[in-house]
């Protein structure tokens, strides 16, 4: 049930993916018109760039679900079955205290229990914390920044989910899938 659950949602992730490529070419031939017509949109740029860095991330938590990230064989195709099993719980594990340490890291970045300490006043959480996320907006699009940057919760929550279910399950058959 729980490899069901992480295989769901991995297709979402990678549902999302898709479109934000898809985005990302409208964009750019966007881009492309516009300047060619002498009236370039410059915040299509950065925007352009913002689906690429969602994309990434939404696919990287993917590829940990599915087993698709770059890795080296080198060591476990050498190596009886048995002892492979045991090697990719080990990178299970490691891929596993990563996700962990991301979601550390994002709740120390957002700072989420001092913004609603500081009754969602940034001001005051800025005075409070000296951490200045939720002031600083963006280049061209006028937009705060941590909304770009909250697929980092995204990713260390779908990066934890589905390592915790590849320690959790054992090995689920190629059939199964």
């Amino acid at each position: 049930m729980l490899y069901q659950l992480s295989r769901s949602w991995a297709k979402l992730e990678l549902w999302c993916s898709a479109f934000l490529a898809l985005m990302i070419t409208l964009l750019i031939l966007l881009n492309v018109v516009t300047r060619y017509l002498g009236a370039a949109l410059f915040w299509v740029d950065e925007l352009a760039i913002y689906a690429m860095v969602w994309m990434t991330f939404f696919g990287a938590s993917a590829a940990m679900h599915y087993r698709t990230s770059v890795s080296i064989t080198l060591l476990t195709d050498a190596v009886p079955p048995a002892v492979k099993v045991i090697i990719e719980k080990l990178v299970d594990l490691i891929v596993f205290a990563f996700a962990i340490a991301v979601v550390w890291f994002c709740w120390r970045w957002f700072s989420p229990l001092e913004l609603v300490r500081a009754g969602f006043d940034t001001v005051a959480f800025q005075g409070a914390t000296f951490n200045f996320i939720y002031a600083e907006p963006t280049s061209t699009l006028g937009l705060p920044k941590y909304m770009f940057w909250s697929v980092m919760w995204f990713f260390a929550f779908g990066a934890t989910f589905h390592s915790a279910v590849h320690l959790l399950c054992w090995p689920v058959r190629e059939a199964e899938q």
